[in-house]
């Protein structure tokens, strides 16, 4: 950033703000400023950011000046920032979009939430989610409804909705998001940002929990950042990745780097069909000009392999741990699968989940990532007509043809059932401008490598 920063704010990613405070080109409460001016003035017809913290943000942004004043340092300090409103951010609302915990109020942050303000953030708000984070739209009774920033009849995507429309604006230059059926990615995909989804457990989930609920992380669930670029993703998931609580004690992250440098070294497989979840024709036609780019980039793609686990019998598995998952402190997402296992069949299925996990262990002996849609949809119009978390009352009309909404899970399943890292990137946009996204998925704890090829891929 130059000192035309302020002018230069709604592009201006996190890393470059930071680069400019740390040289004094802007002050902290010059770019908190600029943040609320943008999002009093854009966030309107949008409804990104539902809780507002200015008062407290200013002066953090004063007291994030006076660091740097005396020399101080931080990966982050003095940027300003929302986090989706599911997380615990002390003394302010957390509701997880439903009316019976509108009153209630965090008394501490959420661990991703305190690591993000130790390296220096000033927190200016909470982004919008649908109730119990169980839907691809982002509209409750307690906040309203958050519209796409380009087509306000159309959805920004869910759970972490708010977030991607706040980042698409350019109200903030950096969120923090969940994801369990594609809560990251899809948002990311529909609103042509970066969204990474980390390996699970990599980033404690503590503090991202509905009021009352204070144990282990659900199965599948895991929380990471969002931003408008890959180098934003990486400084965030640097700040927040490590191990917290009791396993602090004796446990340390070293996370591998990424397997490659260069663009040409990475072998690809790329998947753009599934027996399960239909693909729209435009978000083919991406991938298949993504894969022509990197081809002649000298990538060598694959568009098959014997070694990728059973795509229709893995989705079985994936509704099952997920509707169990997030049937605890609200009700689960009616996607009109079996019931609730019981303990034995719990089990089970956590056997099951690590067969699969070793399939994809073996699949990225051959290649290192995969590239595929995030789903099989663009942003799609507001669904009204069935209540949220009604996943099997909705459908998805792709080319034509009237398709099952909860479908679409099994595109963002895929990684989610295997705890592997998955990186969303724009690729695109449709002939009617929609932002068309994908997701890298890569080995389990090699994060860095799923970002490394989202920064080269960037750069193509």
């Amino acid at each position: 950033m130059t000192k035309t920063s302020i002018e230069n704010y709604a592009t201006a990613g996190a890393g470059e703000m930071a680069a400019a405070l740390a040289d004094r080109t802007v002050s902290a409460v010059e770019l908190f400023e600029a943040a609320v001016d943008h999002i009093e003035r854009l966030d309107g017809p949008i409804n990104a950011v539902v809780v507002r913290d200015f008062e407290r943000a200013k002066e953090t942004a004063k007291a994030a000046d006076e660091a740097l004043a005396r020399g101080e340092r931080r990966p982050l300090l003095g940027v300003p920032m929302t986090v989706k409103e599911a997380f615990n951010v002390a003394g302010l609302p957390t509701t997880w979009g439903s009316e019976q915990f509108k009153d209630w109020i965090a008394p501490t942050d959420a661990t991703a939430v305190a690591r993000l303000k130790a390296a220096g953030v000033v927190i200016v708000g909470k982004t919008n989610v649908p109730p119990f984070l169980a839907d691809w739209q982002s509209a409750n009774p307690v906040y309203g409804r958050t519209n796409h920033p380009l087509d306000h009849r159309r959805v920004p995507g869910g759970s972490s909705g708010g977030s991607a429309a706040a980042l698409a604006t350019g109200m903030v230059p950096l969120e923090f998001g969940s994801d369990i059926g594609g809560s990251i990615r899809v948002p990311s995909a529909f609103c042509g940002v970066y969204g990474h989804k980390p390996s699970y457990n990599l980033v404690p989930q503590r503090g991202h929990a509905p009021p009352g609920v204070d144990g282990v992380g659900p199965p599948l669930n895991v929380v990471g950042p969002m931003a408008r670029s890959v180098d934003d993703l990486i400084l965030a998931l640097n700040v927040t990745a490590g191990p917290a609580d009791e396993e602090a004690t004796g446990y340390r992250v070293e996370l591998p780097p990424a397997r490659h440098a260069a663009l040409k070294d990475f072998r690809v497989l790329m998947i753009e069909a599934h027996p399960i979840a239909k693909v729209d024709r435009e978000i083919q036609a991406a991938l298949d000009r993504l894969a022509a780019r990197l081809e002649g980039a000298g990538v060598r793609v694959a568009r098959e392999s014997n070694l990728l686990p059973d795509l229709a019998a893995t989705f079985g598995l994936y509704q099952g741990i997920l509707m169990t998952a997030m049937s605890r402190g609200g009700p689960p997402p009616d996607l009109g699968a079996p019931e609730l296992m019981n303990a034995h069949a719990w089990m089970n299925a956590l056997d099951g989940q690590l067969v699969v996990r070793r399939q994809w262990g073996a699949l990225f002996e051959a290649f290192d990532v995969v590239i595929a849609p995030v789903m099989g949809v663009v942003a799609f119009e507001h669904q009204v007509s069935a209540g949220p978390g009604d996943f099997a009352g909705r459908t998805h009309v792709i080319d034509g043809e009237v398709t099952p909404y909860a479908a679409q899970l099994a595109w963002p399943g895929m990684a989610t059932l295997a705890n592997l890292p998955a990186t969303a990137v724009p690729i695109g946009a449709t002939k009617s401008g929609l932002p068309i996204g994908a997701q890298i998925i890569g080995p389990y704890l090699e994060d860095r490598t799923t970002l490394a090829f989202a920064g080269l891929l960037a750069g193509l």
